[in-house]
């Protein structure tokens, strides 16, 4: 895999990985990291004899749990015990909404975990988490004035939420120091290898290449900017306004004043609901169109350009490599 979005981490020699695991978490993510780790131990031998035993427990705060996709799942060790494990993984909620991740935070289960989360010793202890699961993690206030990344389509409520975090939704796998953070669902599986590389690169490909992985260090690809879900009234009507004309000449002053409100204002809004300037949300929105075009279509590289607001094809070229290089 090369260092690609995992370089970052610190390379370590043994690892006991604890798995927390509540009612109602997303059974294809426990599963997904379950069965990562548990082949990376199966092959390690393979691949360099001298990798210590990576061993994985369920943590939770009864002793069996059932995930939605009801499998059940039998606790080895409560909450209390979480401080004995190198990594503590925090997977997702189980939940698709805001208002469902907003009540699955305020469940017994979950304020058990957050509690747990918070007495962890930052040098003896990492935190992973995927999706709803870095809400969780955000709850105890570790992510302030750090990077991190969940769900793309989550991105606006977690920045109501946690306004101090730096959220990250172009990258599935985001390391801040001592915490690591992954994109949606089924980031789940880049959050297990990244945690497999951490011990042994060559493992980590190993793994990948026997389960037919590809790496994804991007969530861009997959975000549709209309569907996610903020509430504020000049984003949505700046948004309107601007796929209608992706192929103008953009101008914020101009757009603002479409929009009847100043500038400023309408800088501010946009980057609170979506973390973005306005000019970097057309970009994307351009970039998104030009992809959708390519493939759909038989149309020139010019032709693309020019329909979404560029004079030539280079130009267009030049911000696809350097998307290409953010990811």
């Amino acid at each position: 895999m090369g260092s690609g979005v995992y370089g970052s981490i610190a390379i370590v020699r043994a690892m006991r990985i604890g798995l927390i695991a509540i009612d109602g978490c997303f059974g294809s993510a426990v599963a997904s990291v379950i069965d990562i780790v548990r082949v990376a131990d199966g092959a390690r031998g393979d691949v360099d004899p001298r990798i210590d035993p990576i061993e994985l427990a369920i943590l939770g705060p009864k002793r069996r749990v059932t995930t939605t996709a009801s499998m059940t799942l039998s606790v080895d060790h409560p909450l209390s015990e979480s401080g004995e494990f190198d990594v503590v993984v925090v997977p997702a909620l189980g939940t698709l909404t805001a208002a469902a991740t907003h009540d699955a935070l305020q469940s017994r289960d979950a304020r058990s975990v957050i509690a747990s989360l918070g007495r962890l010793d930052d040098a003896t202890t990492r935190i992973a988490a995927a999706c709803t699961g870095v809400f969780a993690v955000a709850e105890t206030g570790r992510m302030h004035h750090r990077r991190a990344t969940t769900s793309w389509f989550l991105g606006p409520e977690f920045l109501k939420r946690y306004p101090t975090v730096a959220l990250d939704l172009d990258t599935m796998v985001v390391v801040d120091g001592n915490l690591v953070t992954a994109g949606a669902a089924f980031a789940h599986i880049d959050l297990a290898l990244s945690l497999v590389r951490s011990i042994s690169p060559d493992l980590a490909q190993h793994v990948a290449k026997l389960l037919i992985i590809d790496e994804r260090p991007s969530q861009a690809a997959f975000v549709a900017y209309e569907h996610l879900r903020h509430e504020d009234p000049i984003v949505v009507e700046f948004e309107r306004f601007v796929r209608a004309r992706l192929d103008e000449p953009f101008n914020v002053a101009f757009v603002a004043q479409s929009l009847g409100t100043s500038r400023r204002t309408l800088e501010r809004r946009v980057r609170a609901a979506l973390n973005l300037t306005p000019l970097g949300f057309v970009q994307r929105l351009r970039i998104e169109r030009a992809r959708h075009l390519s493939a759909t279509t038989d149309l020139t590289s010019a032709e693309i350009a020019r329909r979404v607001g560029y004079a030539n094809a280079e130009t267009l070229r030049s911000l696809l490599r350097r998307e290409r290089r953010r990811s």
